[in-house]
């Protein structure tokens, strides 16, 4: 079976703003798309389904899209489509958004229970077609491409986390933005010379060689993609949703977190949901 973007909807304004996503992505991958809408039957939720898929059509005519009613528990219909796609786009109600259903429970469960990318888009997303001709990427006088951001842990980073945001980057012919935590020195770093600091902490407060070296693999690889280095003090999920007001895409690893009530999404994921506004892209490592 071929690669496919999959797109989860519900009829909500938040599904329909991951639905255009999907399609917009499933164009620049060159694959195809498929919409699954997964509940009990009713005339509602079939015309959820038929909403999306015509919509798509009229945006899209050239793009192949398969459309895919199913009966059964949403997060698990879910996590069954994505193992035949190169990642699942959901609605989440973002800054102030609604999201619907897929916004909320449902879109959690799948990104903390998912092997494969789960991207989030907030229901006030506007994709590229939608905005004015003088404002879309590459049209004349158009503003520059935004950046993708990603969150890396400078003390543990992953690969995957990284290619996949590179590869982001590339095709929208985008900058990327690498946001990274630092420690804040406290007063007895701040009071002695540079050369009295130990080396493991003079590495924690500037980031020492470390970020050069994480990137060099990836920036060989994709050496189209600008990158710039944004290293914050405090809490990540903050920064980074302070930093999707001018983002294409904010892309964050997941570790798979278990609690006493089965897998859940950690505090960084949680924070972009609540306080983003960019489509923020959660990828699987470990």
């Amino acid at each position: 079976m071929p690669r496919t973007i999959t797109a989860g909807v519900d009829g909500s304004p938040g599904s329909l703003a991951a639905a255009d996503w999907a399609a917009q992505e499933a164009g620049r991958r060159d694959v195809p798309l498929r919409v699954v809408h997964a509940a009990r039957q009713s005339a509602e939720e079939d015309s959820a389904l038929t909403e999306a898929v015509a919509r798509i059509a009229r945006r899209h005519p050239d793009l192949s899209v398969d459309s895919d009613r199913v009966a059964a528990e949403p997060v698990s219909a879910l996590l069954t489509a994505a193992e035949d796609a190169e990642l699942v786009v959901l609605g989440s109600p973002g800054a102030g958004g609604v999201g619907g259903l897929l916004g909320g429970s449902v879109a959690l469960a799948v990104v903390a229970r998912s092997r494969r990318p789960v991207v989030l888009v907030p229901g006030g997303h506007r994709p590229d077609h939608d905005r004015p001709d003088h404002d879309r990427p590459g049209a004349p006088g158009a503003t520059a491409t935004p950046d993708v951001v990603v969150g890396l842990e400078l003390t543990d980073p992953h690969d995957v986390v990284l290619e996949f945001a590179f590869d982001a980057a590339n095709r929208r012919a985008a900058g990327l933005r690498v946001v990274h935590g630092r420690r804040e020195p406290d007063a007895d770093d701040r009071g002695c010379d540079a050369g009295a600091v130990p080396g493991a902490e003079m590495t924690a407060v500037t980031g020492g060689h470390i970020l050069p070296d994480v990137l060099r693999p990836w920036q060989e690889k994709f050496p189209g993609v600008e990158v710039a280095e944004q290293a914050v003090i405090g809490t990540a999920g903050t920064h980074l949703a302070e930093a999707s007001g001018d983002a294409a895409l904010v892309v964050v690893g997941h570790a798979g977190r278990r609690t006493p009530l089965g897998a859940a999404v950690g505090p960084v994921t949680q924070a972009l949901l609540q306080q983003g506004s960019a489509p923020v892209a959660v990828v699987p490592h470990g």
